[in-house]
């Protein structure tokens, strides 16, 4: 079983990255569909969990989503698609 939270070293309690991937994916999938053509970048900033879908391509034009996903509650603070 995955642990959706974790403690950060100041003793929150924040989301789990695999929880936010998990969110950020469910979205991308809805408007991407197929996403094996991209690379996952997943950090967690000040601002919340930062999930952004890179073409792992570098020929091809475009990009993927990025999204901001609040670290306490998961919820998509914001969202852009590069098409």
């Amino acid at each position: 079983m995955i642990e959706n939270r974790v403690k950060s070293v100041s003793g929150e309690q924040h989301i789990a990255c695999d929880l936010a991937l998990k969110i950020a994916r469910s979205d991308a999938e809805k408007v991407y569909r197929d996403l094996s053509g991209y690379r996952i970048i997943i950090v967690l900033e000040p601002d919340g969990w930062h999930v952004d879908y890179a073409l792992k391509d570098p020929r091809f034009k475009g990009g993927g989503p990025h999204y901001v996903i609040n670290s306490m509650s998961g919820e998509i603070l914001s969202k852009r698609y590069e098409q």
